[in-house]
């Protein structure tokens, strides 16, 4: 891996990783971005451990001065999981020229569930000669082990998915949105019902910008431009998980009662007019001491074939597939562009 010049955008818990990452692979980070008034003005090391590296974290509204200033060769955003609340962050590197990678889940593929904003990235990023996208665990587990699986087949009818994994390892955004801790009426109201509505009703939302997608919403429409598939409808339905005893959210900050909701399932069903389904479903939940994270897909066809991966380790996953993306990211052509079309995750090597 050559070396690059990285700003953090967003020192979470996925920073801890990314940021180690990007040292141990021969790069360095020259600027980072947060929110948080208890790590704003102290060194990186606060948040990766280690002895200080002289970069301090910068104020989020003083992150146009910060970006301009050191001139990054990427930057990397790791906040929030809808385009939306990712906006200003992907716009700004827009609008300076900045290359940007992030671990929102629906920038995976926006294209298909919020296509105002994104081709509104993309016209600025392709003004300013610069690449935006969206990668991490997805980019291999969800699409491109898939798409090597079917490439071994000699017809599929159906690929059907399913991934698990524990919103505690993710933050309070990712967790609130999954419903956890929430009761069985209050996400009925506040999350389910948001797609109990019809497909000209719910492609009204998409136009909005207002749509709220589960992460299999994009990641279909990821494997179907991968594919060369064409869409013809699909929905989604979100479906509360419960306990049934008490568990310890330190995340949420709270118990999560027996009988209060401790995440959701979402499945994600899509028709293409080439005749192939694909029925896919991610279950995002506060875990009880029995539960670890679980990758399962099945591509029906000639042959059948399943494959199945107990307990990866999802969180550095989606870094290190985060950090192997930037070369790809740097060559890609100007513009919003996912990662269906800057072929198959590499492994990079470190500089000696």
């Amino acid at each position: 891996m050559e070396k690059y010049r990285v700003v953090q955008y967003g020192c979470g818990k996925m920073s801890k990783y990314i940021m180690r990452y990007i040292y141990e692979n021969g790069s360095e980070i020259v600027g980072a971005i947060d929110i948080n008034p208890d790590i704003i003005g102290k060194d990186i090391s606060c948040v990766i451990g280690g002895e200080e590296k002289g970069v301090t974290i910068t104020d989020v509204k003083d992150a146009k001065a910060l970006l301009e200033s050191v001139k990054p060769d990427i930057c990397i955003v790791t906040t929030m999981s809808l385009m939306q609340d990712v906006k200003e962050a992907l716009l700004l590197c827009a609008s300076l020229g900045i290359n940007a990678i992030t671990t929102c889940e629906e920038a995976f593929y926006p294209m298909n569930s919020n296509p105002n904003l994104t081709n509104k990235i993309d016209t600025l990023a392709k003004e300013n000669n610069c690449t935006i996208t969206g990668s991490g665990y997805q980019d291999a587990f969800w699409g491109n082990l898939i798409t090597t699986l079917i490439g071994s087949s000699h017809n599929i009818t159906k690929i059907k998915g399913s991934s698990s994994y524990n919103v505690e390892d993710y933050g309070i955004a990712l967790a609130k949105a999954h419903g956890a801790g929430l009761t069985k009426e209050e996400f009925e109201k506040q999350v389910a019902s948001a797609d109990e509505i019809s497909d000209e009703e719910r492609q009204k939302v998409i136009a909005s910008g207002n749509y709220a997608p589960s992460y299999m919403w994009n990641v279909n429409g990821w494997l179907c431009d991968k594919l060369g598939l064409t869409i013809v409808s699909q929905r989604q339905k979100c479906v509360p998980q419960f306990n049934d005893y008490d568990i310890e959210s330190s995340t949420l900050g709270m118990t999560v009662k027996a009988g209060m909701a401790t995440g959701m399932s979402a499945v994600v069903t899509t028709e293409t007019k080439e005749g192939i389904t694909l029925e896919t479903e991610c279950i995002g939940k506060v875990y009880n001491k029995d539960e670890f994270d679980r990758n399962e897909w099945t591509i029906y066809g000639e042959p059948d074939t399943t494959l199945v991966i107990d307990k990866p380790d999802t969180v550095r996953l989606t870094c290190s597939a985060i950090v192997n993306r930037i070369p790809d990211v740097l060559k890609a052509e100007s513009g919003f562009v996912p990662t269906s079309r800057m072929g198959e995750l590499k492994y990079t090597f470190r500089t000696k």
